[in-house]
């Protein structure tokens, strides 16, 4: 994995904006810690630093490359796990390797097949493509969108990169926020718009998504959406084809020049993941799979059960750890670091999101790369294959609303009364637009309709704040993590699973489950749902009211225009009162106080400026 940027721009000498090119480079250092490039050929530029995981002797980039007369150069962040086969396939066609890196094989492929080669491509990546004959620049992100890939257009350029601060860090970006900037960070975040970059016109290439630019017309094309086809296979057929499925995902995904772990929650997906990655080290004769797990200091004595969070994890871990004899590291998280660490993960994501959720897994990536650079996670199951509590109780299933934020009184309850004012038909719209764009068969049942909406919004909304949450923090740190579940091919199977085979014993996850009995303990196979632990320790919230109450003080603080001082004090004097979370299944009390730390942070640190 890499971090890439680009600058299309016929009227900019690139020879003289060293220090600009430097400075947008150098923001992303930590996704790529091994290597650095920068292409220049007018009209374009394009930027490249490497995490070196596949030839980490010859895949430098930006990469160039000539065959019958065309040359293209390519900046490329991502992995290809169908590498061997596209290779062979164009040496079939005369072309010739030099390397064996993906990235090759992915130029190879465009000046090969143009954009139709992203229907070439199982693997998780943004790139962008210059081609010296049309002089014009391509731009392609993966199906799922994964990795993240940002742009701004204006009158005469365009700029790309694989962060927000990459486009800041140029000159021609200002860090402007208008009202549906503001909408998204207080009415919609984590949970961000696709192709929404907050700022004023930094806008995003969407999951699925590739488009051209020629110096004046930006062009955009969806390649990939998720289609409504009929499922024929019985239950036991689909069983066999979720396991074969799932094992060629994860077989695929561990192909690495650099050592690579997997992470272990005891839960059913990473379990699967574990499971299949040492079977393949010991049929290959490899060392036993190291695996990982996180936890905080003290968590057993404060741990609270909840619908969302029934069990700790560290019963389950040792019980994985036994079945497949991995090398267990269990990293200890203390509160005091994860409250300071709040901070970094807004540098990581280069906006407040998931709080203490995010800057916990920043550190936990952190432990990891000090002997990893490469991880496997599990990541996406639960959006695929109705994994979450709002799948299976039909009072929230049918309720009009995002799933997890079905109210938006808390947030109403802490900023300025009369502040954005449409902020509830803000979030409608986005709502009823995906259901509205959801692909459905004529045959389907209400049932079936409503499932294939909820598909769509876990797979559009909740799933991509999760993969935008992984791929910031661990490439924070220079860690490469892979997501097996998010296999173009595994969701495109599970959105037409019908629901009573998904579903299988009415359980969340039943079909997976019942693939892999038998392979994995009862005691896992059985495990209720129980998401990303979080901390439960009364000093991590105390800590939080404290800097909570410092920022509503704090006469300079940029949140005094926004927030509701009364709203927010009752969350710190009764934070039992928050029956409902802000987001999803974690951020209750202590996450909503650590969200507007964040937000006041974020503001200070790009001196935003508000445009209303």
């Amino acid at each position: 994995m890499c971090g890439i940027a680009g600058w299309f721009d016929k009227n900019v000498n690139f020879t003289h904006k060293e220090k600009i090119l430097n400075d947008m480079s150098k923001t992303l250092e930590r996704r790529g810690p091994d290597d650095s490039g920068i292409y220049i050929h007018s009209p374009v530029c394009l930027i490249h630093r490497r995490l070196a995981v596949i030839d980490v002797a010859n895949g430098r980039q930006p990469m160039s490359k000539k065959h019958d007369g065309k040359v293209c150069t390519i900046a490329y962040n991502g992995e290809l796990y169908n590498t061997d086969e596209i290779r062979n396939e164009l040496i079939s066609y005369g072309y010739k390797f030099n390397t064996k890196s993906d990235t090759e094989v992915v130029l190879s492929a465009y000046m090969k097949w143009g954009e139709k080669c992203l229907d070439q491509l199982n693997g998780i990546f943004a790139f962008g493509i210059y081609d010296e004959n049309e002089k014009t620049l391509f731009l392609a992100r993966d199906r799922i969108g994964v990795k993240p890939l940002f742009f701004y257009q204006y009158e005469s350029g365009l700029l790309f990169g694989s962060e927000i601060k990459t486009l800041l860090a140029n000159p021609l970006v200002k860090p402007v926020v208008d009202e549906q900037g503001l909408m998204e960070l207080f009415f919609m975040l984590p949970g961000r718009t696709l192709g929404q970059g907050i700022f004023k016109g930094i806008n995003e290439i969407l999951p699925g998504e590739c488009a051209f630019y020629d110096g004046k017309t930006l062009t955009r094309k969806r390649y990939f959406t998720l289609k409504a086809k009929e499922h024929t296979s019985d239950v036991n057929q689909s069983m066999v084809e979720v396991r074969e499925l799932l094992t060629d995902s994860v077989e695929r995904q561990l192909v690495s020049d650099v050592p690579l772990c997997c992470f272990l929650s005891g839960g059913l997906d990473s379990s699967i993941i574990s499971y299949i990655a040492a079977n393949y080290n010991q049929k290959h004769g490899l060392p036993p799979i190291d695996t990982y797990s996180v936890d905080y200091t003290d968590n057993a004595k404060y741990f609270q059960k909840s619908l969302f969070q029934p069990t700790p994890d560290s019963e389950f871990i040792d019980i994985m750890v036994n079945h497949i004899d991995s090398s267990h590291h269990n990293v200890v998280i203390d509160n005091t670091d994860l409250f300071y660490a709040l901070e970094k993960a807004v540098d990581a994501r280069d906006m407040p999101a998931m709080a203490d959720v995010d800057s916990s897994l920043l550190l936990f990536c952190g432990k990891i790369k000090e002997d990893f650079t490469v991880g496997l996670s599990g990541e996406c199951a639960d959006e695929l294959f109705g994994g979450y509590p709002w799948y299976h109780n039909k009072d929230i299933l049918f309720e009009d609303c995002f799933p997890w934020a079905r109210s938006l009184d808390i947030r109403r309850s802490v900023i300025t009364k009369g502040f954005l004012p449409k902020g509830e038909e803000y979030v409608r719209e986005k709502y009823l637009d995906t259901c509205k764009n959801t692909d459905k068969l004529s045959t389907d049942t209400p049932l079936d309709k409503r499932m294939r909406e909820m598909f769509n919004l876990n797979f559009y909304w909740f799933m991509q704040n999760l993969l935008d949450r992984k791929d910031r923090t661990s490439m924070y740190n220079g860690l490469e993590v892979r997501v097996p579940f998010c296999d173009y091919r595994i969701a495109e199977y599970a959105y037409n699973l019908p629901w009573d085979i998904k579903a299988l014993n009415g359980r969340e996850k039943g079909i997976v489950r019942e693939a892999f009995r038998g392979y994995l303990p009862d005691s896992i196979i059985d495990r209720k749902k129980s998401p990303y632990p979080k901390t439960h320790n009364p000093i991590y919230f105390k800590l939080c009211a404290d800097r909570v109450k410092e920022i509503l003080s704090d006469k300079t603080s940029p949140l005094n225009e926004f927030l509701d001082k009364d709203g927010v004090q009752a969350i710190i004097d009764y934070p039992e009162k928050i029956s409902s979370p802000w987001y999803g299944q974690l951020m209750k009390a202590p996450q909503i106080l650590a969200y507007l730390i964040q937000l006041d942070y974020w503001f200070r640190k790009n001196n935003v400026s508000v445009m209303l």
